[in-house]
């Protein structure tokens, strides 16, 4: 359930993603929320980061047991840990952004991501 739960937050994120890069007023939600639209520079940061928003959820995914595994239990593991550490980094920095809806929505979002993939990783036995 916790790895369906990471799936649906991902994907989430990556519709955001999508629609940031159209060019949709919703920029106020993500790097830093300074810009209501993204310019084009941050429009392809965005392209750049939803391989790996998929990534994280095949990886939730798979450490769950929802897929069969790409790498090694051990290593989809591993995987599982870095994103949590990764998505804990994200929760920091979205708690310090100067945007209020980036703080507010996001910082709960990236928190709740960051554990989910501790406890996958935790429950991969």
């Amino acid at each position: 359930m916790v790895s369906i739960l990471v799936a649906i937050i991902f994907s989430v994120i990556a519709v955001l993603n999508i629609l940031l890069i159209f060019g949709l007023p919703l920029g106020e939600l993500t790097m830093g929320g300074q810009n209501k639209i993204l310019p084009k520079n941050m429009r392809i940061m965005a392209i750049f980061s939803l391989p790996a928003q998929l990534f994280a959820i095949i990886i939730a995914l798979q450490g769950g047991g929802y897929l069969g595994l790409w790498f090694s239990y051990d290593v989809t593991k591993i995987i599982c840990y870095v994103f949590a550490g990764y998505m804990m980094l994200n929760t920091i920095m979205n708690f310090i952004s100067k945007s209020k809806k980036e703080k507010y929505i996001m910082t709960p979002l990236s928190l709740i991501a960051a554990v989910c993939f501790f406890i996958i990783a935790w429950n991969m036995n």
